[in-house]
């Protein structure tokens, strides 16, 4: 399944200038998520960060992979139609390269626990085929 950027509004609660994943190229539940997020100059948060050597930083790349997590999570679990709201519980992540304006970060997304109202995912951003960060992020879900 495929999935545009007005079709992830209806599924986590996230408006500019903080959805930071773009389109779901591939979405298959309860085993893969395949995001986008295109990276470009105009994002805010590169006015300051840094004014000489642009990087995206780093929490919002966390942000990015825990927003495609939750898109996972509501397929995964059929919670279509319901509205919630997503408690992030714990991050581990890891750095290796950084994403500059002009790349396109491809988030792949895989189970490693999935309860009722919570999941412990992996995530992995890619520029190309290189992954440059990497993280497992746990959260709950209470419905509003």
């Amino acid at each position: 399944m495929e999935m545009n950027i007005l079709e992830i509004q209806k599924v986590i609660p996230h408006r500019f200038p903080f959805l930071l994943i773009d389109r779901i190229l591939d979405l298959r539940p309860n085993e893969k998520l395949v995001a986008l997020k295109n990276v470009s100059i105009n994002e805010p948060f590169f006015v300051g960060h840094f004014p000489g050597e642009k990087v995206m930083p780093g929490v919002l790349i966390v942000e990015a992979m825990a927003q495609a997590c939750c898109v996972y999570f509501y397929y995964s679990k059929n919670l279509q139609g319901k509205d919630l709201i997503y408690y992030l519980a714990r991050v581990e992540a890891k750095f290796t390269t950084p994403v500059v304006p002009g790349d396109q970060l491809r988030i792949e997304v895989t189970t490693v626990k999935l309860l009722a109202r919570a999941g412990f995912l992996k995530a992995q951003a890619f520029v190309k085929d290189k992954v440059v960060a990497e993280a497992e992020i746990g959260f709950g879900v209470k419905e509003v």
